[in-house]
């Protein structure tokens, strides 16, 4: 019996299928070895249907899915596939025909379903591929298949922003609304794609003049699926509950002192997981980024009107965020930075002052995110026609990232990028990234680029560490070296938001595949090839295999260098 799914939430074409490598080729790889199946879990809307769905796509399989409504009835997930009034026993018999069966919102099957499963973990030939939710009630029957070790496990994490910005490449959004959505959904892509589809059905998309994309500012959509994650604060009727989550949603971008809030209000909330509260500052925000635009689009006008106490000035604040970032700049770190202001700003459609733009862009540019570099400087540039700083921002993240003199320390910078180290040698501060970088290149160290590379991603410079592990791939003599610095590179240049240099021009590809990944992963964990197989369900030579097809092209058959070869920055995320 093939079974194809359909959209669970709308009748419109689902989104591309994007990311996941690792996790679809876990799946596919599950009913084909020597265990039974997977389980898939992770929180509501991450994925997991769609994984699954792409991952037997042309199959031949069953599907059974839990429904709230039919809880109680039993058997009732399998009803279009068993007869009326079968016994367990006899059920088993029927379901160990089928090859392999989908087993969808396991945590919403009645008992007799839940059994049913189990059963066919443990006594049946079918091979299961079962996903449930985390964070809510499972029948006891579902849980045992991974706690009693039946199946292995898959928890599936959210995706990562680059894969989302990805995702959002075919509505044409500019990359500030990316990340505005990226952060308020928090992996949650049913919420992602329902606020999208309202946002354009509802003429919510603002073109950008001279960008080509459209932009989301001002209030969120208030959709069903909004409201439905917004129910647990509406739902709160504790003494004070309700006032203060509005007093803290209409106090952002700020956090509020912990001084004149109801404090039994607070601990009940914070107890449930509804608010965060910072120690040193002594002060509380909404623990979920939704949570503020979302009630505060719901909440009356008077009542707002009330709330709000009148405008803000948030002047200081905004300030403090550039002094920040400039700190960062002149003490050459760039890693990510908390800058709420700002985009508190730009998501409700706010002026962003034109220094803080610029500046802010420069940091974006600096960090190797070139579209979000050129969206700051276009918000400084809207604010502030003709301003030098933003324009000049502006035409470096589009137009190659070269420096001027604007720039100082990365303008002696730039003849390292470019391959003519002896132009900065002795003119970079002593000791820092840059002048290891300078001074490796001149010398030829293709070692020593590789770990100048490390400091510059470390301090955040992906960009400039991407481009040193290039240059050492042309001066390596050892080949595997040469592979191993190529493989890093490429990993950090698709942090950079499709940023194209000089440096990195004629990269060859010399990834691993994803399984390759997987594995060697576990491999510099400190995981044997008899573990790694165990928790992958495959056989212990298959995992060998990968492993010395992964040395060959990581340049490195040294088990113990492998948590150095996988130890590549995390892309930056919202």
């Amino acid at each position: 019996m093939t079974t194809y799914e359909q959209d669970a939430t709308t009748a419109r074409p689902p989104w591309p299928f994007t990311g996941r490598d690792d996790e679809l080729e876990r799946v596919r790889s599950a009913w084909a070895a020597v265990r039974q199946g997977v389980v898939v879990t992770g929180p509501a809307g991450h994925g997991k249907t769609r994984l699954i769905t792409e991952a037997v796509r042309g199959t031949d399989h069953a599907q059974v899915t839990g429904t709230p409504a039919a809880r109680e009835l039993p058997f009732a997930a399998f009803a279009h596939l068993l007869p009326d009034a079968v016994s367990p026993q006899r059920a088993v018999r029927i379901l160990s025909g089928l090859r392999l069966l989908v087993v969808d919102d396991a945590h919403l099957l009645d008992e007799a379903s839940a059994a049913l499963v189990h059963h066919l973990a443990v006594h049946g030939r079918t091979r299961l591929v079962v996903a449930a939710v985390d964070g809510v009630p499972v029948p006891a029957a579902v849980s045992r298949l991974w706690t009693g070790e039946l199946l292995p496990r898959l928890a599936l994490s959210p995706l990562p922003y680059e894969d989302v910005a990805q995702l959002l490449a075919t509505a044409g959004l500019d990359p500030l609304t990316v990340r505005r959505l990226h952060g308020v959904c928090r992996g949650d892509l049913r919420l992602l794609r329902d606020l999208v589809a309202a946002s354009a059905a509802g003429g919510l998309l603002t073109s950008l003049p001279g960008s080509g994309e459209r932009s989301l500012r001002g209030p969120l959509p208030v959709t069903p699926a909004v409201r439905e994650r917004l129910a647990p604060l509406l739902e709160r009727s504790g003494p004070g509950e309700r006032e203060t989550l509005e007093r803290l949603a209409f106090a952002e971008p700020l956090a509020l002192p912990l001084d004149g809030l109801d404090l039994d209000a607070l601990e009940r909330l914070e107890t449930d997981g509804l608010i965060h509260v910072d120690d040193r500052a002594a002060a509380v925000t909404l623990a979920h980024p939704l949570h503020g635009p979302a009630l505060r689009a719901v909440t009356g006008r008077l009542r707002a009107r009330r709330l709000t106490r009148g405008p803000r000035d948030l002047g200081p604040a905004l300030e403090a965020e550039r002094r920040a970032l400039v700190r960062g700049i002149e003490r050459l770190d760039v890693r990510e930075a908390s800058a709420p202001v700002g985009e508190w700003l730009v998501a409700e459609g706010m002026p962003v002052p034109a220094g803080y733009a610029a500046v802010r862009a420069r940091f974006a540019r600096l960090r190797g995110e070139v579209r979000d570099a050129a969206a700051w400087a276009r918000e400084g540039v809207r604010e502030t026609p003709g301003d030098a700083a933003c324009e000049a921002e502006l035409r470096l993240a589009e137009g190659g990232l070269r420096f001027d003199d604007v720039d100082a320390v990365f303008a002696r910078y730039e003849a390292v990028r470019s391959g003519k180290p002896e132009r900065a040698v002795g003119r970079l501060p002593q000791g820092s990234a840059f002048a290891r970088h300078a001074d490796a290149l001149r010398r030829g160290d293709g070692g020593g680029l590789d770990r100048a590379a490390e400091a510059l991603a470390e301090r955040g410079f992906l960009l400039f560490a991407a481009e040193a592990h290039a240059q050492a791939v042309r001066v390596h003599r050892d080949p595997r070296a040469a592979r191993l610095s190529r493989t890093r590179a490429v990993a950090l240049a698709r942090c950079c938001q499709g940023a194209r240099t000089s440096a990195l021009d004629g990269l060859v590809l010399g990834e691993l595949t994803a399984r390759q990944r997987q594995i060697v992963t576990l491999a510099a964990a400190g995981l044997s090839n008899r573990e790694i197989a165990e928790r992958l369900t495959l056989s212990v030579r298959t995992v060998g295999n990968h492993l010395y097809s992964a040395y060959t092209r990581l340049g490195s058959g040294d088990r113990g260098a492998l948590p150095r070869v996988v130890a590549l920055p995390e892309c930056v995320s919202a």
